[in-house]
């Protein structure tokens, strides 16, 4: 069984790779007509859709590298579980929009990744007594 430390590595390493995909569409060198189910119609709305996202998983690189104590807080560990929560159920919404996004690069990319992003969460926020806080 993979622990929470794990868990939360994983996710970042994720994130990371993520980041990285998002600005490669965001700078043009892999073609946004792939993502977003295809319905990205010009430049100027794919910089709008690919700034968010890309402050998206900013936001969640950060709550992870808190979540694993990579840096020092003093934000409560039920806080950041109540955020990570709401992107669980954001995860698991996605997973199944990726099922019937049009390009088939979604389809059989991006739904197990987004898949294995809410199973990574929910091993990170699962509230078991012998598991610490951390």
């Amino acid at each position: 069984m993979m622990t929470k430390q794990q868990a939360i590595k994983t996710m970042i390493g994720l994130l990371i790779a993520v980041l990285l995909f998002h600005l490669s569409i965001i700078t043009q060198i892999i073609p946004f007509t792939i993502v977003w189910a295809g319905k990205i119609n010009t430049v100027d709305e794919m910089r709008i859709f690919e700034t968010i996202s890309i402050l998206v998983n900013l936001l969640l690189l950060i709550l992870f590298l808190l979540k694993g104590n990579f840096i020092k807080h003093k934000i409560s560990h039920k806080v950041l579980n109540g955020i990570l929560w709401f992107f669980l159920v954001a995860f698991i919404l996605n997973t199944v929009g990726n099922l019937f996004a049009k390009t088939m690069f979604e389809r059989w990319v991006f739904t197990p990744l987004t898949l294995l992003s809410a199973l990574l969460i929910w091993v990170i926020i699962r509230n078991k007594k012998n598991i610490e806080n951390s």
